[in-house]
């Protein structure tokens, strides 16, 4: 595959060409942050997941999809992790994948692009709104040709069924209701299917 062909130029900046582009889980991050105790951030991740982006000649035919293994999960204390994959939060012996799915891909301006889309978590589908930004193209070492993303949103995980919490005596939770989604993503050109 000639890699010249993977870039086009939009609005003066260099952007991916159309083609389906797998985020490459070596070189990406999807992170979350909740509340503990209502003040402490709690930083967190998943180590397995994939996903591919199709990109369009229209950002309104642009997709989404993206699938984590939700037993990946990683706070960085086992203790925290267990309770998470256990029925009180992700259920991971019943739901072992966690998944998005673009509906709609709109262009807001520059490179940044509002992506909705539905998401997975447990049994529970909800539809969410990411606040996504196209980063960049750069060519790896190896001559191939990398796009990068960025994604952020917010979702309230008891929507989800993740519900379980402790009330403070104080007031307030001893988990956030609210979670923050982070992806940071590079993804690699996918070789076009053979013609015949």
């Amino acid at each position: 595959m000639d890699e010249t062909e993977a870039v086009r130029t939009v609005n003066g900046v260099e952007a991916p060409a159309p083609g389906d582009w797998n985020i490459d889980p070596a070189h990406s991050e999807l992170a979350f942050i909740a509340r503990y105790l209502m003040v402490t951030k709690v930083r967190g991740g998943f180590g397995e997941f994939s996903g591919t982006l199709h990109i369009a000649e229209k950002p309104e035919e642009y997709w989404v999809e993206i699938t984590i293994k939700a037993a990946s999960i990683d706070t960085g204390t086992p203790d925290r992790d267990k309770h998470l994959r256990s029925a009180d939060f992700l259920d991971v012996e019943r739901f072992p994948e966690l998944r998005f799915k673009s509906t709609k891909v709109e262009l807001t301006g520059g490179m940044n692009l509002t992506v909705t889309g539905d998401l997975t978590i447990r049994d529970v589908t909800k539809p969410v709104v990411l606040d996504a930004e196209f980063q960049g193209i750069a060519r790896d070492p190896w001559g191939g040709t990398r796009a990068a993303f960025s994604a952020t949103t917010e979702i309230d995980r008891e929507e989800f069924g993740a519900s379980w919490n402790v009330a403070l005596e104080t007031g307030g939770w001893l988990v956030s209701k609210k979670v923050r989604l982070e992806l940071e993503a590079q993804a690699i050109r996918a070789a076009p299917e053979p013609t015949s």
